[in-house]
Order: structure tokens, then sequence, then C-alpha cells
């Protein structure tokens, strides 16, 4: 079975177009199912028991889980584990990237967790979409207009006469060739959801925006599907997975559920009207004719009104005027510069120099070593010869030590080359 079939016979068999997000948000969640991975596994299974067969797919946004670390993959694993078979898995991960690296993207999404759609993000081309498509069972829904409000800085750009979201859905709607594609279009802009379902043909929309960041629900179900004759998914989230917070959230739920179903059920059955409705086909058989327009009905006649008499105008006599003196123009005086303001000095700076700190690696200079300096340039005698003679004479040996060194360095010289010389080992003598 196709994605596509997969999606149309459970929302068939559950009378709901409604797709339930489960982004785990532990500020939102019941106290006593934050504490643990533990506590958040059970909340989510409660959900999905209680909604079942009130929706037609489920979509955990993979951020949510991730940001846990390994046991939020862990809780991610269990979760989609543990989700019912007849039920569509959407995992909204928007990934988006080279082919080698989308290659195994798609293997994690599809064969790790058993997800049946996946977001995707179309910036990198065709080649970051094939190793997806290359699942002809799955199916993929492609960003085309989000619902955020900066969708409009890349989104809405005028690209050769067109906006680059419709450009992206002409794209999709070309690789659309084993029916597994679909678009993902905001609530937030109904009047673009209505051009987009045109380009789109027969692909499914996804749908988010409704609720909390809200979209309407009726515009998005008349529009998205072509007045119900083309499929799409609406998501909801934060409006129902968290409804309440108490120990009754999975019946709040559920009413919540039970509201939007019954309010599509009323649009489908033509109970419930929308506001703008000029666009959608009133009846789909073409030999059925409108009712003629209704005769315009003629005006009632207005009384008529006595002209006015209008009296000639009269005759004013020009009135003689005073002839006007002239003053003799005042001479002017030079008005003198302005005077310069006054220049301000500079403030003065005393710069002074820090102290120089005692470094270990500067060897002092000893005073009394700089008096015997000065004492030998003068010609005197240093004092510490005076004072330390034996010290004096062990740094400088007399000419009878040295002749007495050179001559042992000589003898044993010349021993050394008589016993060479009669091939004799060397001894040393006494």
């Amino acid at each position: 079975m196709s994605a596509v079939d997969k999606l149309r016979s459970i929302q068939d068999k559950n009378k709901s177009m409604i797709c339930l997000g489960l982004d785990l948000d532990p500020k939102r969640m019941p106290p006593e199912f934050t504490k643990s991975i533990k506590g958040m596994y059970d909340f989510v299974m409660q959900i999905v028991e209680a909604t079942s067969d009130m929706v037609c797919a489920y979509k955990p946004n993979m951020a949510f889980y991730e940001n846990k670390g390994p046991e939020g993959i862990s809780l991610l694993t269990s979760v989609v584990q543990h989700m019912p078979e007849d039920v569509v898995l959407i995992l909204d991960g928007k990934r988006g990237d080279i082919g080698n690296t989308a290659s195994f993207y798609a293997e994690a999404l599809y064969q790790r967790f058993r997800a049946d759609w996946v977001t995707l993000s179309p910036y990198m081309g065709y080649d970051s979409m094939r190793p997806f498509l290359e699942y002809e069972d799955k199916g993929i829904f492609v960003l085309c207009l989000t619902s955020n409000t900066g969708s409009k800085d890349f989104q809405h750009l005028n690209c050769d006469g067109k906006p680059l979201y419709r450009i992206v859905a002409e794209k999709v709607s070309y690789w659309n060739k084993d029916d597994n594609c679909g678009l993902v279009v905001g609530a937030t802009q109904p009047e673009h959801i209505k051009e987009l379902r045109d380009v789109a043909g027969n692909m499914p929309l996804l749908i988010p925006g409704v609720g909390a960041q809200g979209g309407s629900l009726e515009k998005a179900a008349v529009y998205g599907t072509d007045n119900f004759k083309k499929l799409a998914v609406i998501n909801v989230c934060r409006s129902v997975l968290y409804a309440s917070t108490g120990s009754d959230f999975t019946a709040k739920a559920r009413e919540e559920l039970k509201k939007l179903n019954d309010m599509v059920a009323g649009l489908r059955s033509g109970e419930i009207k929308i506001e703008d409705e000029a666009w959608l086909e009133v009846s789909t058989d073409p030999t059925e004719q409108s009712p003629p327009p209704p005769p315009p009905q003629p005006e009632p006649p207005q009384p008529q009104v006595p002209p006015v008499q209008q009296q000639p105008p009269q005759q004013s006599q020009p009135q003689p005027t005073p002839p006007v003196q002239q003053q003799p123009p005042q001479q002017s005086q030079p008005t003198p510069p302005p005077a310069p303001p006054p220049q301000q000095e500079p403030p003065k700076r005393e710069w002074k120099l820090p102290p120089i700190p005692d470094l270990p690696f500067v060897k002092k200079k000893d005073p009394n070593e700089s008096a015997a300096q000065s004492q030998q340039q003068s010609g005197q005698q240093p004092q510490g010869r005076q004072d330390h003679p034996q010290r004096d004479s062990q740094l400088r040996p007399d000419n009878q030590q040295r002749d007495n060194n050179q001559r042992n360095f000589d003898n044993r010289s010349r021993r050394d080359r008589r016993n060479r010389r009669h091939n004799k080992p060397w001894r040393r003598d006494g």
C-alpha cells in the first residue's frame, strides 16, 4: 500500500483529517509526568490510546526528543514502535542535505523510526530529495509556504514574475512521479492555500498553524481540499495535547478533537458555512444553469424643486484710494562681525612613569662592588685584595705554579712518545 492510499484509508475509517502533533514540552505537561523519561513515555502513550480512533496521523517533532540526548532518542524509538499500525506516522525533522547524507537520513527515518511520511526542506534541490523518493511506499512533505511570520523573508521573493513558494510547488509537482509527494502550507495564510491547491494537483497538503498559532480550521479544511475533493491533513498540537494539566488530560484531549471533527463534518455536509465562498463551485453538473438575475426595479420619481431666481449683481462704484506716501529709504548700518568664541586651552596632563617593579631576574648591584670598581679606575688598590690575600692567591696562581703545571704536562707527553716507540704498555710512574 502506498503512503497516499494509507492516508486516505485511515481518513475514511476514522472520519477525520486531523493530525495530532506529539511535541513534548515539560512546562505544559501535567507535573507528575515531567520527572523522568518514563513519565513522559506514559503521558504520550495515554494520549495515543485515548485518541487513536479520532485522528488520521500523529506527528512527533524530533527536536522535542533530540534535546533530551540519548534518553530522548530512546523515548522517540519507544513511542514510534508502539504506535497503532493503521494510523499514519509523520516524523517532522525538516531534513535536507547532499545526496550521500540524505541517503542516511532516509534510512534512519524510514527504517529505524518506521515513519510513513517525513518533512523535508527543498533548499538544496532535487539531489537532496532523491534518496527519499526512492522509497516508493513512503512519502515526503516538502516545505512550501510555512505558517511562521518570517516566511516572507524568502518564500515570497519574486523570481521571474512568480513568488518563490509557487516555484517550489511546481517543482515538487514535477517530482511526483510515484505519487508520494506533498506540500506543507501554513493555515495562517489562507489566501495562498487556494493558489497552491490548484498548483499541487492531487498531492496531499499538510496544513499546520491551526489553533494556538491563529489559523482558521474552516478555511484550511475547505481551501486545502478544494471543497473536500482532494486530500489534506490539518495538524493541531498544543490546543489538544495540553488541553488540561490535571488527571483528566486524556478526556479533555478527546473533547477538543471531537469539536474539530464535528466542525469539519459540518463543513463537508454544508451545515456550517464560511464567510468567503465565492470561489467555490456551487454545482459540479455543467448542464445545470444558475437562475437568471432578478430584473432591475424602477427608481421612484423624485419631487421637482422650483428653480431659484437669481438677482442681477449690483455694480459697485469704485472708491478713490488715498495716495501712498513714500518714506525715504533708511541707510542700513553694517553689522559688526560676531566675536570669535574664546578658545579654551586643553587641560594639561602630568605624565608620571610608573615605578619599576623588582624583577626576580634583575641582579642588584652591590654598593661595595661599585666602590671597588671606582677605586680601580682611579688607580687605587681595591680593598678586597688587602683584606683577603688568600682568596686572591687562589684566583690568580703565581708563575711558579703555572711553570710546574706546564713541566708536568711536557713530561707526560715525552713519556707517552717513548712508550709508543718501544711498544711498551703505558704505565704511570710514581
